[in-house]
């Protein structure tokens, strides 16, 4: 059922209100993660700051109890990139992407090469066994594996078991204020065997929709780094909503799904450093312009905590801990009114004392406004 065009900012606050950045959420921690379908957590601390930008009053201490105890892990899934995922979604999303982690074996321009002629099989089986009585680090399982695998090069080897085996890492890699080298070990053993059934390929698109939504197929691909999902957005299309978006490009949505007035306030908020809620979108003008989505990614990968102002990102935060100090500083990428420079400072300095309570000296630094 077409309804209607949404604009850019429609879209934006309808993604907002899903990713609880209008309103934080009085939820707990796990709930919060399973609605997001996982945070990105590429380091070990920005799952922790995606949660304190969502939820009321949380503390980093219940993230690292939900690690300890295994409902939660860190594991490789969408786009090939780590993510923090309650145990039973990190059991329901890997099968479903393990056709992309299938093809980086052979297209890696790092590894490919390095595991032509391997039987992969045998690598799986035999990493199995070096992992699950011993969790290890990859430097640590290279010599372990080139050892049965003679002539082939172990950091090759190591990545295909990355991409062959569903591994988590291990705590204290993760922990608050504790953290440790990634050390790996088999999903199921550290974390057991799924509990029910695995979820339909259709239930993880809606759930994608009920975050991120609305979205095209482009979207939903770019998300999970799939393709080829036009066939599951067909098939659930009898019981989704239908829009265009400014450029004409068709839209799905989950018909009671929240979509706020367009005027609706945004407040200013600083996001995670690769905060998941800006990279699930082919199309990500709904929060940025083209041109600052060139500025969001560093030369080395790094995709810095951003602020939103109004409901669109205006900047790009970095926060140093050192010594007894806490320093956010805020370089803006578009004018700023004083009102939006005060709510920035004041949201910074809430960030600034999550992240280092016992510090004697807390900082924002608010630079000039630059194109």
């Amino acid at each position: 059922m077409a309804t209607g065009t949404l604009t850019d900012r429609a879209l934006g606050r309808a993604t907002l209100a899903r990713q609880h950045l209008l309103r934080r959420s009085d939820t707990d921690p796990l709930a919060m993660i399973e609605h997001l379908l996982g945070l990105q957590a590429q380091a070990p601390t920005p799952p922790y700051y995606a949660l304190w930008t969502r939820l009321r009053g949380f503390r980093p201490e219940s993230l690292s109890a939900l690690l300890e105890s295994r409902r939660v892990v860190r594991i490789v899934l969408m786009r090939g990139t780590v993510f923090a995922v309650s145990a039973a979604d990190a059991h329901a999303l890997r099968p479903w992407v393990q056709p992309l982690l299938d093809n980086d074996l052979d297209a890696n321009p790092i590894h490919g090469a390095g595991l032509r002629g391997v039987d992969r099989t045998a690598l799986a089986s035999l990493a199995r066994e070096l992992l699950s009585d011993t969790p290890r680090t990859q430097a640590e399982l290279r010599p372990l594996l080139a050892d049965h695998f003679p002539g082939q090069d172990p950091a090759a080897l190591a990545h295909g078991v990355r991409c062959l085996l569903p591994l988590v890492q291990v705590t204290p890699r993760g922990l608050w204020g504790r953290s440790g080298q990634p050390r790996l070990a088999p999903l199921d053993v550290w974390a057991g065997p799924p509990e029910s059934d695995l979820p339909s390929p259709d239930r993880l698109v809606l759930r994608y929709l009920a975050a991120f939504g609305p979205a095209s197929v482009r979207d939903v691909q770019a998300w999970c780094g799939l393709t080829r999902l036009s066939e599951i957005v067909d098939r659930l299309r009898p019981q989704l909503a239908t829009f265009r978006d400014e450029r004409g490009i068709e839209l799905f949505d989950l018909p009671d799904a929240p979509r706020p007035d367009p005027s609706t306030p945004a407040p200013v908020r600083i996001l995670a450093p690769f905060d998941n809620a800006l990279l699930s979108h082919a199309d990500r003008r709904r929060f940025i312009s083209d041109e600052h989505r060139a500025r969001t990614m560093t030369k080395n990968g790094i995709i810095a905590p951003l602020v939103l102002v109004g409901g669109r990102v205006a900047g790009a935060a970095k926060l140093t801990i050192g010594g007894t100090s806490a320093v956010l500083e805020v370089t803006p990428w578009r004018s700023l009114t004083s009102s939006n420079r005060s709510a920035i400072e004041t949201e910074g300095m809430k960030l600034v004392r999550f992240a280092a309570p016992a510090a004697g000296d807390h900082d924002v630094r608010l630079g000039t406004d630059s194109a």
